[in-house]
């Protein structure tokens, strides 16, 4: 396999190599570069040891590719002696015995920064659930929430804001066999940001070529608005109440959400919410979300204005602030707005082609965000 060049900024110093396409970038760390202080437990992307900050935030470095991070800053653990958060979580950690074997201790030193400039003064709950994605095989995590709690005792809230738009570009929706003359749903622009409640935000908007009135008649149903989404189902519909599913994976992670949510619609304002919960039996990842969209006409057609917020807990959590997952994030953006293509500009009540959204599984769609990806760096 051949070999591309890459330059990262590693722990303020600008490094350059060779790396494969298939190379992760807790490899390219370790073996070229011999910063040790990443470890690789699962390489699966389920433990957390191995987590780094990239462009500042805290990825799993087994998953991710060391040419997809050309151009970009990477932290280890190793870079943090002259920083004054991790210092004092460094002395926590040892005050409250938050260690024994200490393989996961650089992944959670990393994490537990995060904690602390992210969300400052938290308490245990939201600790506990911001540790969900970091495995301690030794300790019982009393010390280690000890520790966290110490260190962000009277700190205050760093604001993140994580727009991938600059770095990535927008993939382009595609259009189901239902409707190929059909003019194709404009990518969604997205912004990516966290609460200090715990939530993170998705701010997306997307074009959709149809009437206002069209767009808004299918959002009000919660069935014909389901079946454009790949992955999910609904069950059950009661006035305002509904109960359904989600099925997802991310990598060696597959997830069924089955859960219930409550659905809101100002007719006047054409806004919506829907409020929901679920949780994954099998894998034990629990999601909380909440929806909100307003429908705006333009021209000849509609402006699809959409906020999420979210909290994952569980397994799943350690994706919640990836760039692989905006990625997704957006490509499914993309693939609703392409069904609901699709169904307005079909004859009158046809749905999207079954055969079709069960192609499009979230499965395929995050590996095609992925290749997307890849051939967009490695073609730098």
């Amino acid at each position: 396999m051949t070999a591309h060049p890459i330059e990262l900024t590693v722990n303020g110093r600008r490094v350059s190599g060779m790396a494969e396409p298939r190379t992760h970038l807790a490899e390219f760390l370790r073996g070229p570069l011999g910063l040790t202080g990443t470890h690789l437990g699962c390489e699966q992307g389920v433990c957390g040891a191995c987590t780094v900050l990239i462009d500042g935030k805290p990825q799993r470095s087994c998953l991710t590719f060391a040419v997809s991070c050309n151009g970009d800053e990477i932290r280890t653990v190793e870079g943090f002696d002259d920083d004054p958060v991790m210092t004092e979580l460094r002395e926590a950690f040892s005050a409250h015995h938050a260690l024994q074997c200490g393989y996961c201790t650089p992944g959670m030193l990393v994490t537990a920064r995060d904690i602390v400039t992210r969300l400052g003064d938290v308490d245990e709950e939201t600790i506990r659930r911001e540790l969900s994605g970091n495995i301690c095989r030794c300790t019982g995590y009393v010390g280690i929430v000890g520790a966290i709690r110490q260190v962000a005792a009277g700190k205050t809230a760093v604001a993140q804001n994580w727009n991938f738009e600059a770095r990535h570009d927008a993939v382009a929706a595609k259009t189901v066999e239902a409707a190929p003359a059909a003019e194709a749903a404009k990518p969604a622009s997205m912004d990516f940001s966290t609460a200090g409640d715990g939530f993170s935000v998705l701010k997306q908007q997307v074009t959709v070529p149809a009437p206002a009135d069209q767009v808004w008649a299918v959002l009000g149903d919660i069935r014909r608005m389901a079946a454009c989404l790949p992955g999910a189902s609904v069950d059950t519909v009661e006035g305002d109440r509904v109960t359904g599913s989600l099925t997802i994976s991310f990598g060696p992670i597959k997830a069924s959400f089955a859960g219930e949510g409550e659905v809101a619609r100002d007719e006047s304002a054409r806004t919506g919410t829907v409020k929901g919960r679920g949780r994954d039996a099998k894998g034990g990842s629990s999601a909380t979300g909440e929806i909100a969209y307003a429908v705006l006409p333009q021209g000849e057609g509609t402006i699809i204005d959409v906020t999420v917020r979210y909290k994952l807990t569980g397994p799943l959590a350690q994706f919640g602030r990836s760039a692989l997952v905006t990625d997704f994030a957006r490509r499914m953006t993309d693939l609703f707005a392409a069904n609901l293509t699709a169904m307005l500009t079909g004859t009158p009540g046809a749905e999207p082609a079954r055969s079709e959204l069960s192609f499009l599984t979230v499965a395929s769609m995050m590996l095609g965000a992925l290749r997307d990806r890849l051939k967009a760096l490695i073609g730098r």
